[in-house]
C-alpha cells in the first residue's frame, strides 16, 4: 500500500457522518420521524407544524440532514428538530 491511498483510506473514515435525532438516536435512510417544532422552508411559504410525521427520509451531507417528501414537496430539514418513531 502506498502512503498516499493510506491517507485517502484515512480521509475517507474521518467523512462518515452519523445522524441523529432529538434525542440522540441514530436515524438512517427509509426512517419515520416526527417533527418536535414549526419549521419554515426557505424560499418557500411552506411550513411544517410540529407533530407532523415523515415517512421514507433520505439522509445527506451538509448543514441541511434530512430530504423528505411533505405535501407534495422536498424540503430539506435538519434532525435535531426530530424524533424517531
Amino acid at each position: 500500500m502506498i502512503a498516499s491511498e493510506h491517507l485517502l483510506i484515512e480521509k475517507e473514515a474521518k467523512e462518515i457522518r452519523i445522524h441523529k435525532d432529538t434525542h440522540g438516536n441514530v436515524i438512517s435512510n427509509g426512517d419515520t420521524v416526527t417533527l418536535i417544532k414549526d419549521q419554515k422552508v426557505k424560499s418557500s411559504s411552506l411550513v411544517i407544524r410540529g407533530g407532523t410525521k415523515i415517512k421514507k427520509i433520505c439522509l445527506i451531507d451538509g448543514n441541511q440532514d434530512i430530504n423528505c417528501k411533505v405535501d407534495g414537496k422536498s424540503p430539506f430539514l435538519k434532525s435535531e428538530y426530530m424524533k424517531r418513531v
